[in-house]
């Protein structure tokens, strides 16, 4: 079963009615129990960094989440559940995050002046991805320079 954590806030219901059209068992919970026994999970999110990592902190959550990564279960971060993986997050302040990445979650910033109205704070809509030379795994059936959809104010 898929478990969809719940620290108190994101997208949860959204995403289970994601997974149960596709035809997944699922279940949303904050059970740290329910989090550990899972055998598969999500870490959602819309919000801010620091009040999630408060909310997976007030939920005894982090070391089961943090627990079922490294054990390799397979885990799917949306958005801010994304975010929460790296080590720092540098929204509203400097807080840490789960530290199952290296590395920081930072605001895009641009000169002084702007660019000119060519890019804008949140980065919305479809662009064309490109690929480095090295092989990214979960992009492997994805064809070079296919379009996907971002919406984000932040970067790694």
């Amino acid at each position: 079963m898929i478990v969809i954590v719940d620290y108190g806030m994101g997208n949860l219901r959204s995403v289970e009615k994601a997974f149960e059209r596709c035809g997944f068992r699922v279940k949303v919970t904050d059970s740290p129990r329910e989090v550990v026994h899972a055998e598969k999970l999500v870490l959602p999110g819309v919000g801010a960094f620091r009040d999630a990592m408060d909310g997976l902190r007030l939920r005894g959550l982090i070391e089961p989440v943090i627990h079922g990564i490294r054990l390799g279960k397979p885990f799917l971060g949306i958005c801010l559940g994304l975010q929460l993986l790296f080590s720092k997050g540098y929204e509203d302040g400097e807080h840490e995050g789960l530290n199952i990445i290296s590395g920081k979650v930072v605001r895009f910033a641009f000169p002084e002046g702007g660019t000119n109205g060519k890019l804008k704070i949140p980065h919305i809509g479809w662009n064309q991805i490109s690929f480095r030379k090295e092989r990214i795994p979960i992009l492997d059936n994805v064809p070079g320079n296919a379009y996907m959809y971002f919406v984000h104010s932040y970067y790694v």
